[in-house]
């Protein structure tokens, strides 16, 4: 069963799963022409291998820790902390603890 995608002025839940987050999975929030909202889900271990997208990202690791791989290196985002990245920039996410993150992807048409 797919989660549907909110609509506009639905508020979205994007609270902490604590003890829930070992059952979460990935889901989009909602996609429009401009922007796509993502709540990503990773358990300690797993990974998006590398990657780059078209429009400019924001990573915002709710909670968890995350490795955010870039240029050859590895920057730690935890709970409460915000990345940007700009369009191209090849990237990939590792968690380090079980972890979610909202992701917002600027689409460009």
């Amino acid at each position: 069963m797919s989660i549907p995608h909110a609509l506009s002025g639905q508020p979205v839940p994007v609270a902490a799963y604590g003890p829930q987050l070992a059952e979460q999975r990935t889901v989009a929030l909602f996609k429009s022409d401009q922007l796509e909202v993502i709540r990503l889900v990773l358990q300690a271990g797993k990974s998006m291998p590398l990657h780059r997208l078209a429009g400019e990202v924001t990573i915002q690791c709710i909670e968890g820790t995350l490795d955010v791989g870039l240029h050859g290196d590895s920057t730690l985002l935890q709970a409460g902390e915000l990345m940007f990245l700009l369009s191209d920039v090849p990237h990939s996410v590792t968690a380090r603890t079980h972890a979610s993150a909202l992701v917002t992807i600027v689409l460009n048409n």
